[in-house]
């Protein structure tokens, strides 16, 4: 059927668009049906429909998918019936518990990219995985599927190293002390972060308050193939796009399904080009990887299906039972790391991972005594002549300090009621705290660390400091540290056991 298009600016999370009860009869489609629609270039979208909003012989796209076609306001385009794509059926079997070939993970990968899946049926497909899973070969399968929706970057030299931390612990902000210590040792990490999704605090979110992370694949391979490192983020490339549209759903759905999770790390990786990976696994109570055995299987199955796509990995298990270092936050938390590089010894759990976690990919490199051969990088003052030279590829200032980074100008202590032990230091609660100060859009907000577990305090010690860029956030972060402090404060005596036995 011929229709005139009109495009309006909407932004919609998926291609939807807008025609005539009276045309929905005529093309024989109800709400919620596909059609493709052909301008200079065919495209599948969702039918919305309304006999008030719209003129019939009309339909409207977004200007988004105005784009897509290649048309102008009020070009004819053609509208035809369009049928649920084949991996409809894939999903649906996945959903009973069966084993899918490669060409239909294929197809449902692509399908994803073409927008011919609506959210409802993605939903499916993500809640199908939570529940049945997939084998280790069809991960292997879904990775490289997931890969091939965008770039795969190639370097002039090989092994190309990366590091991916599974998160979940707040804090953690070693990886460009890693990438530093490796890069200045001579071998190439190009690496890749996230922003936070449900954390306080992603690696991108601090590295950009002190250099440009927005980098598109020519700049990532030039800076890496200089100066053997880079902090990039990974939305600003066309890497693994499908995974970034699956996440978007993901998120609401409030699952991680482990074969979504796997794939999704390891096809950046296959996109960066890594021959070798390492993978950090923090563990510990509040954190994704509750147990040692939880840590064991995951790092047994990221190595499998390393052996199947062709990419060396092995795995760091690592403490994770209470904060990384002092500061969370993205000014606080690049402080901290700076400062580090700078020469600063403490905190000494940034210290000692960063090293351990570097140490192990110069031993995957060949480099005898990793442990020790990392931390005189870092002692040396190599380490950070290195992220400066990476710093400044990537638009950062040449005379940097940690000193410039000033977190927000609002705070508050937080003391300890009673005096004890810290028997606890809870991540979730942390996490919350920090985000309800603003953190991470608010680059300032954040908070500080003063006690760890194991630590004596007195009654009105401050136990940590909270920033934030407002005094309303400022005193929603305070209720909530007051609601759910995430402090445990114990003494020694446990339990007054008494003489019970009869007189």
């Amino acid at each position: 059927m011929k229709m005139y298009a009109y495009g309006y600016d909407v932004s919609a999370d998926s291609p939807m668009v807008m025609m005539h009860t009276e045309d929905c009869i005529k093309v024989g489609i109800k709400e919620k049906d596909r059609v493709a629609i052909t301008g200079n270039k065919t495209i599948i979208a969702i039918v919305t429909r309304s006999s008030k909003l719209i003129e019939p012989g009309t339909i409207l796209l977004t200007d988004e998918l105005m784009g897509k076609l290649e048309i102008e306001n009020g070009e004819q385009v053609n509208v035809i019936y369009a049928h649920d794509p084949d991996s409809v059926k894939s999903i649906r079997k996945k959903m009973d518990g069966e084993r899918l070939d490669r060409d239909q993970i294929d197809g449902i990968v692509n399908d994803i990219l073409d927008n011919r899946l609506s959210d409802i049926e993605i939903s499916a497909w993500l809640t199908a995985l939570h529940i049945n899973g997939m084998d280790i070969d069809e991960i292997a399968d879904f990775t490289m599927a997931i890969a091939n929706t965008g770039e795969i970057l190639k370097f002039s030299r090989e092994p190309v190293f990366d590091f991916h931390s599974l998160g979940g612990v707040p804090g953690n902000k070693v990886t460009p002390i890693v990438v530093s210590i490796v890069a200045a040792a001579g071998l190439m990490i190009p690496k890749t972060s996230s922003r936070a999704i449900s954390s306080a605090c992603g690696t991108s979110d601090f590295v950009e308050t002190f250099c440009d992370i927005e980098l598109d694949s020519t700049k990532v391979k030039s800076i890496a193939e200089d100066t053997g490192g880079v902090f990039a983020w990974g939305g600003s490339m066309n890497l693994a796009p499908v995974d970034d549209l699956v996440i978007r759903i993901e998120h609401p759905l409030g699952i991680n399904p482990r074969a979504q999770m796997m794939a999704s790390i390891m096809s950046k990786k296959v996109a960066m080009g890594a021959t070798h990976l390492l993978i950090d696994i923090p563990t510990g109570s509040g954190t994704k990887v509750g147990t040692m055995e939880q840590a064991k299987v995951y790092a047994r199955d990221f190595m499998d299906l390393g052996e199947r796509i062709g990419m060396h990995i092995e795995c760091a298990v690592t403490y994770a039972d209470q904060p990384v270092g002092i500061s969370v936050g993205p000014i606080l938390e690049a402080r901290e790391c700076i400062s580090i590089l700078e020469g600063e010894k403490h905190p000494s759990s940034v210290v000692e991972k960063a090293c351990e976690c570097a140490g192990i990919i110069l031993e995957m490199a060949g480099i005898p005594n990793g442990v020790v051969r990392a931390r005189e990088i870092l002692d040396s003052g190599e380490a950070h002549a290195k992220f400066m030279e990476i710093v400044v590829a990537q638009g950062g200032r040449p005379d940097l300090k940690s000193t410039d980074l000033v977190p927000g100008k609002f705070t508050v202590d937080i003391k300890a009621p009673n005096s004890g032990y810290v028997h606890a230091i809870h991540n979730k609660e942390v996490v919350a705290i920090a985000k309800a100060a603003g953190s991470p859009v608010d680059k300032g907000a954040g908070l500080q660390i003063f006690r760890k577990k194991g630590q004596r305090v007195e009654q009105g010690d401050v136990l940590m400091t909270i920033y934030a860029e407002s005094e309303a956030k400022l005193k929603r972060a305070k209720e909530a540290a007051i609601k759910d402090n995430p402090f445990e404060i114990e003494g020694m005596l446990i339990q007054r056991v008494t003489d019970i036995r009869p007189r």
